[in-house]
């Protein structure tokens, strides 16, 4: 039996219906259902009358739902007991610069919410360095892609690290709100960007070596007229006009008007995705305040994906 289970039938309880507490708890109906009727197994006892007016609990589940309120009080007293320990130490992250555009202030803001006297201490930087710099214990936990993970470099150093998948990126086609094309639609072909003029990161980051696998599966030479490793400048010379480029809807994070300035199109064949990766040094090298911040990072993430702030991100 698990907490959430009683979190979950006391809810129903509370508000005397299964559709109006998978509303509140953010579940599907069946699937609430679902997890109230494996509760009820488990117990071998019927706990609510069903009717089509909602749900009553039985005399059984009366007596459970008030022992459930009480396991679920002391749960919540041993979690403020836990946090006002007040975990203290010094976390170094590692963020790509789109990465860091939708993560970042979320991530510092939720550290000093949740744990004011851990120092958080931000990288921002490409991929590459950000994996040698974890490599090299500089940093205790890292985003990453996938393309620089599973590449034969990477692989023997990411036996050492703990690997959690955190979501998928869509990628775009970006361009500048002048941008020429008359019918710029909302989703493009690789095939249709063979004459683009394209402003690229260069070969070591790890976008691009995602990119040069798609256009090679399309059998695509891109025309690719700047490289430029600086998200800031690169989206400079897109907005300038200098050329379009192709980037995660993250890449327009920072800029308030990005609706007004740039024109973007999903990339729909090949389906081409960049996956994010949470790394850090295996458990047993984190400190206590390192897996404590793993843990808020991961929850960040969710939420900016759920709340629709992360364009274009699945989680996984």
């Amino acid at each position: 039996m698990e907490l959430k289970q009683l979190r979950y039938f006391v809810r129903v309880v509370e508000l005397g219906s299964m559709s109006r507490a998978a509303l509140d708890l953010d579940l599907a109906q069946s699937g609430l259902s679902q997890i109230i009727s494996k509760l009820e197994g488990e117990l071998s006892t019927r706990l609510l009358q069903r009717s089509p007016q909602g749900v009553t609990p039985t005399e059984a589940g009366v007596a459970f739902y008030r022992e459930a309120q009480l396991t679920l009080r002391h749960a919540d007293q041993a979690m403020r007991a836990a946090q006002q320990a007040r975990l203290s130490g010094t976390v170094s992250v590692g963020l790509a610069p789109t990465t860091a555009a939708v993560l970042g202030v979320p991530l510092m803001r939720a550290m000093r919410e949740r744990y004011p006297d851990v120092r958080l201490h931000m990288v921002e930087s490409l991929s590459g360095h950000l994996a040698a710099m974890l490599n090299a214990r500089q940093l205790d936990l890292a985003v990453l892609f996938d393309s620089r993970i599973h590449s034969s470099q990477s692989l023997q150093t990411a036996r050492r690290w703990s690997v959690m998948p955190l979501l998928e990126e869509d990628l775009f086609f970006m361009a500048s709100a002048n941008h020429t094309r008359a019918d710029f639609p909302d989703t493009m072909e690789l095939a249709q960007l063979a004459q683009e003029p394209l402003i690229l990161p260069t070969g070591p980051h790890g976008l691009r070596s995602t990119l040069d696998a798609a256009f090679a599966q399309a059998n695509i030479t891109p025309q690719v007229v700047l490289e430029i490793d600086s998200l800031a400048m690169l989206m400079e010379a897109v907005d300038a006009g200098l050329g379009a480029t192709l980037q995660p809807g993250a890449a327009v994070a920072r800029f308030a008007d990005a609706a007004t300035r740039f024109r973007l199109a999903r990339i729909t064949a090949p389906h081409v995705t960049r996956r994010n990766l949470l790394c850090s040094l295996s458990d047993d090298e984190l400190p206590p305040a390192a897996l404590a911040a793993r843990v808020v990072l991961a929850d960040c993430t969710r939420t900016l994906v759920r709340q629709g702030l992360w364009f274009g991100a699945t989680p996984l």
